[in-house]
């Protein structure tokens, strides 16, 4: 018998100071059955740090040719493609010729350290690119939040980020590895 995804719900209130966006957003995840906690939460921490109104996740893992969250415009362009974790060279390379802008969020730590230590020289070529990278120890505390229901005030400005809802308050500066040309 196959395994079925996880449906997780999410509703981030996000007030984006950095960027002067303030929004709602009512959020559907799935969580497929080969991806862990903490890389869900890093999809929907990614998702309030670029919000936008046709902001919406991909299908990710179960397919290769579309990334963890796009943004397309109504022709279908793409606009931002965001892809998580480490992949590799040629991914990237695509994504940078398929959409304006290509973002990677990486979370695994020393691995994320290794990665870039590995592919950093090859990506810097890639004008349109930028590589974030969020702290081990938050995206651990972040993933122990899960729920099947969540409800997140997202607060960002002067690139820290604050997360809270009615029980705690989790912060995290994301670490630029790499920012794309403007």
């Amino acid at each position: 018998m196959a395994l079925t995804a996880t449906i997780r719900k999410a509703e981030l209130q996000i007030s984006d100071m950095d960027r002067g966006y303030y929004a709602t957003h009512n959020l559907t995840l799935a969580q497929h059955p080969s991806e862990n906690d903490e890389r869900l939460m890093v999809r929907l921490l990614a998702f309030a740090l670029n919000a936008e109104e046709r902001l919406e996740f991909g299908r990710g893992l179960s397919t290769d040719d579309e990334p963890d969250l796009w943004h397309r415009d109504y022709t279908g362009d793409i606009l931002q493609w965001i892809d998580l974790g480490h992949p590799d060279e040629s991914r990237i390379r695509k994504a940078c010729n398929r959409s304006r802008q290509v973002q990677v969020v990486t979370f695994a730590g020393n691995a994320a350290d290794v990665w870039w230590s590995k592919q950093g020289k090859a990506l810097e070529r890639f004008d349109n690119l930028s590589v974030l990278d969020l702290d081990g120890g938050f995206v651990d505390q972040w993933a122990a939040q899960i729920q099947r229901a969540m409800r997140w005030s997202v607060l960002i400005q002067d690139g820290e980020v604050q997360l809270i809802n009615d029980q705690l308050q989790l912060d995290v500066i994301p670490t630029w590895r790499k920012r794309a040309r403007e």
